[in-house]
């Protein structure tokens, strides 16, 4: 389907697939991805601490094309700067821009929020300060169903940039279930990104 034939949905309406239906449609797809944002903390706690208005998920730019073709139901959008704009059925990714949004335009409503994170197969790199390299192994996880997702002390990284009401509940939410490892990545972290940041305090 070509996206150019189409005009985005609302940017309000999302009907976000569960993580659990995400992976069910990538299964053979043997390629990195990884659930990101509120829905990888609730996957890391074992169960949904709160109502996710979308579901985020990051890849490597290389393989844009293969998801984009194996999520071949859905329309891709550019997102940037507050504006959503088509992309040609073939085109790589504009290289000033990190997000995709998925539009099942049948149903007029967004699916996914599809990222791209500029690590390499081996090693995670965080893409506000390349400085924040981990292995990959041991920032991305697996629930008992099988499903990746981002480690929790880089997701709140993340989130400790903006402190929205979300990202304070989503804190203090998994603060207790927290590894030592998970705890002293994110202090060091945050000394670095964000320093005297009130979560400090609490780690």
């Amino acid at each position: 389907m070509n996206s150019l034939l189409h005009s985005p949905p609302p940017q309000e309406c999302w009907q976000a697939w569960h993580p659990q239906q995400l992976m069910e449609r990538l299964t053979g797809l043997d390629l990195t991805w990884y659930v990101v944002g509120g829905w990888a903390l609730d996957l890391s706690l074992g169960r949904q601490t709160r109502a996710h208005e979308d579901l985020e998920f990051a890849i490597l730019p290389e393989d844009f094309s293969a998801f984009r073709q194996h999520l071949k139901e859905l329309s891709f959008f550019s997102v940037h700067a507050g504006e959503v704009d088509p992309i040609a059925q073939h085109a790589a990714p504009p290289a000033h821009v990190s997000q995709f949004w998925g539009a099942d335009i049948a149903n007029s409503c967004w699916r996914v929020d599809m990222m791209l994170e500029h690590g390499t197969p081996s090693d995670w790199v965080y893409k506000r300060d390349t400085a924040i390299s981990v292995p990959r192994a041991a920032m991305v996880r697996r629930n008992q169903a099988g499903i990746p997702y981002l480690a929790p002390s880089a997701v709140l990284l993340f989130k400790a940039k903006y402190c929205r009401a979300k990202d304070e509940h989503d804190f203090q939410t998994s603060l207790p279930s927290l590894s030592s490892q998970d705890r002293s990545n994110l202090r060091f972290w945050l000394n670095h990104a964000h320093p005297g940041h009130a979560w400090l305090a609490l780690l």
